[in-house]
């Protein structure tokens, strides 16, 4: 079945654009675009590809050979996904390349293993070689509260479910992948509804989106199966919206840097033996779309097991246990996480104000970034009130108090402070003086006044009233009108 081209990904150099421009014609329109002009000086440009434009396979199988990688079988297909396989980054080069595997002097193995089309996908390289700087963050995508808040917390802590090897409740999205001319992704949005970005540090990769406005196009009737593989003949009786879908196409080359906006559905084929950087991320801009997974999952784990609700003492509990497992968080996960990100987005602010002291620091850039944040948080906040006066409260709790002692937490404010600074070029955070101020914070007005304790979204809606009410007046409210 063929796919009717709409059009293409626009291409723009992204030395000629600012971080403003950026957000407003991409990131808050959620629209795709190829940035070109942003790898000059990555060091994985240089150790990673040789001088004819090609994989250095054997620098990967040399420094990180012991790593053990998930590996994608790109011909079998498991589930929704491809079947996955697990390996060392030793072993997928002597595949790739088609070397024996003399260790394990398997022959008959090795020759069902060399017909396979392998992808190495998921390798979460940041976190296992944090010394080796591999490339910089591009300043557009440095708002990235997704990797800042799992560089010091997990997601979901509950022992029945979390484990250092689960790959939803994974320590970061941050990725490398790799893999010979062939391999390819299959038709999928990305993880919570996130944006993403990837770089190609060499090779050439087809890329075919679809808006999503037109993404029930490709599901059943009752939106529970969609299509796998968009060039596969399509049951039109099933699915039969697909005949009216118009895609958008790109060919990414090495050296762009493609930005994936929320909720558009993509497949991706390698032209070229590829190596690529990918991450997952969301912000203030498309925190919406996380909550509309998050609801739209809970609704599905919900109507799952609806036919034991009666005979179950926490059928609730159940659900949120079962959403956590299949989608990474639950209700309560993704509150904790609001929570942090509320206060931490606050300390900004506070900070701003006692370093400035002046009546026009609250109109500065980062400023005003900070005031949308807590604006965002809070509208997504009044949508999960109105669903937990359904489902009842169950067990959300933070001690703000005791979140201003936490290591990790000053962690994020840290982290936090520079990004923004980072991103609209001001300094602002001084690190001679956090300590003290830090200190500082645990008294402050606005916690006594709303109590430390946050245990539901009303509690965590009222703090940030009070809190941007104290620097930002009015201003709140026209942010939260912004976001309507």
């Amino acid at each position: 079945m063929g796919i009717k081209i709409g059009g293409q990904i626009e291409k723009v150099n992204g030395k000629e654009l600012s971080y403003d421009e950026f957000v407003e014609r991409y990131m808050e329109k959620n629209q795709p675009v190829v940035l070109t002009g942003l790898m000059d000086d990555w060091r994985a440009c240089r150790d990673w590809v040789n001088d004819n434009g090609q994989p250095n396979l054997q620098f990967f199988a040399t420094h990180f050979g012991k790593s053990k990688v998930q590996v994608a079988d790109c011909g079998t297909r498991e589930f929704t996904d491809q079947k996955r396989l697990e390996m060392t980054v030793a072993e997928f080069v002597e595949q790739w390349l088609g070397d024996p595997m003399q260790e394990h002097g398997n022959a008959s193995s090795h020759s069902a293993m060399s017909k396979m089309s392998l992808y190495l996908k998921d390798w979460h390289f940041v976190k296992e070689y944090p010394e080796y700087e591999a490339y910089t963050t591009p300043v557009f995508f440095c708002d990235d509260w997704l990797n800042i808040y799992l560089d010091n917390y997990h997601m979901h802590n509950d022992p029945n479910i979390y484990s250092e090897n689960n790959e939803i409740s994974c320590s970061d999205y941050r990725f490398v992948y790799m893999g010979a001319k062939g391999t390819w992704t299959p038709f999928h949005a990305d993880v919570f509804r996130s944006y993403s970005w990837s770089a190609n540090v060499c090779g050439k990769k087809w890329w075919l989106f679809l808006s999503p406005s037109q993404s029930h196009l490709v599901f059943d009737r009752n939106m529970k199966s969609c299509v796998y593989n968009i060039f596969d003949e399509v049951n039109e009786t099933k699915i039969s919206g697909f005949v009216e879908t118009i895609w958008l196409e790109c060919t990414q080359e090495q050296n762009e840097i493609i930005f994936v906006p929320s909720g558009w559905y993509h497949q991706v084929h390698n032209l070229e033996d590829t190596i690529s950087i990918n991450h997952n991320w969301f912000n203030a801009y498309n925190l919406r779309w996380v909550w509309d997974l998050l609801l739209r999952d809970y609704n599905e784990a919900k109507e799952y097991i609806e036919d034991i609700k009666d005979v179950c003492d926490d059928f609730e509990g159940l659900c949120q246990r079962n959403l956590a497992a299949n989608t990474g968080m639950n209700f309560n996960d993704f509150l904790i996480f609001l929570a942090r990100l509320s206060l931490a987005n606050y300390i900004q602010l506070h900070y701003l104000s006692r370093k400035n002291g002046n009546h026009t620091w609250n109109l500065s850039p980062i400023a005003q970034h900070l005031t949308f944040n807590l604006a965002s948080i809070q509208k997504i906040a009044l949508n999960i009130k109105s669903v937990e006066d359904l489902t009842g409260s169950h067990g959300f709790h933070l001690d703000f108090r005791e979140t201003l002692k936490d290591p990790n937490f000053f962690k994020l404010c840290t982290i936090l402070g520079k990004t923004y600074g980072m991103v609209h070029m001001q300094q602002n955070w001084n690190s001679a003086t956090k300590n003290a101020w830090i200190d500082d914070m645990r008294d402050l007005d606005v916690i006594g006044t709303c109590s430390s304790q946050v245990c539901n979204p009303e509690d965590l809606i009222k703090f940030i009233e009070l809190a941007v009410a104290e620097f930002m007046g009015v201003r709140i409210a026209e942010d939260v009108s912004r976001l309507k």
